[in-house]
């Protein structure tokens, strides 16, 4: 089990990231990943307090997580021999720089501007393909450096999203104990102990998140980044990605760029939980209360939309058995988009 060695989430934690790549033994040049807005937000600072620090340092920005914005990054890490990267950025900088430290064997910090999903503290990267976004095994982070202040200055939308991300474990984890008890697979329970314990850490303090407050940051932080490290304890991304997380990747291929993947997955988990017999109105409230999605007015796609991807999701991983098993009929899905009033 691989989890990152260090973990610093507070305000004004972005001035320690020097002090981090030396308590690492990490020399030599630095490569930032970043964007042109995130570059304003922390890169800049990252780059100075490591340049006072003695440190190297070259910067590549970049856009959405794709295969050609990899391949400036790789590209970009060999023209200046990088001996170690830093994500500056939300989820799709440092999965970039998650995927380009694993291809090229070095370390990477993540340093976070916003927290709209758990891959912040994760070994998995989600890289956008003409087939839609697919999972990746990655490099974890050698630390974590979140800095509440920041985060708390980004769209409130990417919090609310990375809450309901958070949130939709409930459902992965009932898919997961479900898979265990029909078909007999691998089951951590510590994996499945520190995943419920996100979720639910989240929906009992729904009530306290909210926007411009960095009060908020400092409640959902810590079970985003946990939730990322329950993946490491499983060895795969089991705990935290279900049929929700199915349905999710099935809207991103039917209505791409719609809406944020955490938000879809919060949708998915209400009709999911649903589908297990569990409590879906107490989801579908914790989301409310933060101000995330629970519809598909909401989420910005059509009826029709929602109901496709009710209907195919069960094709997204076919490895991955979930309570939608060979997949739902459009009267089936027509039902419970209806009764948990998702349409």
């Amino acid at each position: 089990m691989l989890f990152p060695r260090q973990v610093l989430a507070g305000h004004d934690v972005i001035r320690t990231v020097p002090d981090s790549c030396k308590d690492f033994g990490l020399s030599g040049t630095g490569l930032i990943v970043t964007g042109e807005r995130t570059m304003k937000v922390a890169g800049s600072a990252v780059r100075d307090a490591l340049m006072d620090n003695g440190f190297e340092v070259q910067i590549v920005t970049v856009g959405e997580a794709t295969n050609d914005n990899l391949d400036k990054v790789m590209k970009a890490a060999h023209e200046c021999d990088a001996d170690f990267l830093l994500g500056v950025g939300g989820g799709s900088k440092i999965d970039l720089a998650k995927m380009t430290a694993t291809n090229l064997h070095k370390e990477f910090l993540s340093v976070p501007t916003s927290a709209s999903h758990d891959g912040i503290a994760s070994g998995r990267a989600s890289i956008r393909s003409e087939s839609g976004p697919i999972s990746h095994e990655a490099r974890v982070p050698l630390a974590v450096i979140a800095d509440t202040g920041i985060i708390a200055k980004s769209p409130y939308r990417l919090l609310a999203a990375g809450c309901a991300d958070v949130i939709s474990n409930a459902t992965a984890l009932m898919d997961w104990e479900f898979a265990r008890r029909l078909r007999y697979e691998e089951f951590s329970r510590s994996a499945y102990a520190l995943a419920s314990y996100t979720a639910q850490t989240i929906i009992e303090n729904a009530d306290l998140i909210r926007p411009n407050l960095e009060e908020s940051v400092w409640i959902a932080i810590r079970p985003i980044i946990i939730s990322g490290i329950s993946m490491s304890v499983a060895g795969s991304s089991r705990p935290t990605s279900g049929s929700e997380h199915m349905f999710s990747h099935a809207l991103d291929l039917i209505a791409p760029g719609k809406a944020l993947h955490g938000e879809q997955c919060g949708v998915g988990c209400i009709m999911m939980m649903y589908l297990h017999g569990g409590d879906w109105k107490r989801i579908r409230e914790a989301l409310t209360k933060i101000g995330a999605p629970t519809s598909a007015k909401e989420l910005g796609v059509s009826k029709e939309q929602v109901l496709e991807a009710l209907v195919t999701a069960h094709q997204i991983r076919k490895d991955r058995f979930t309570i939608l098993g060979m997949g739902l009929t459009r009267e089936a899905a027509e039902r419970i988009a209806s009764i948990t009033r998702v349409i």
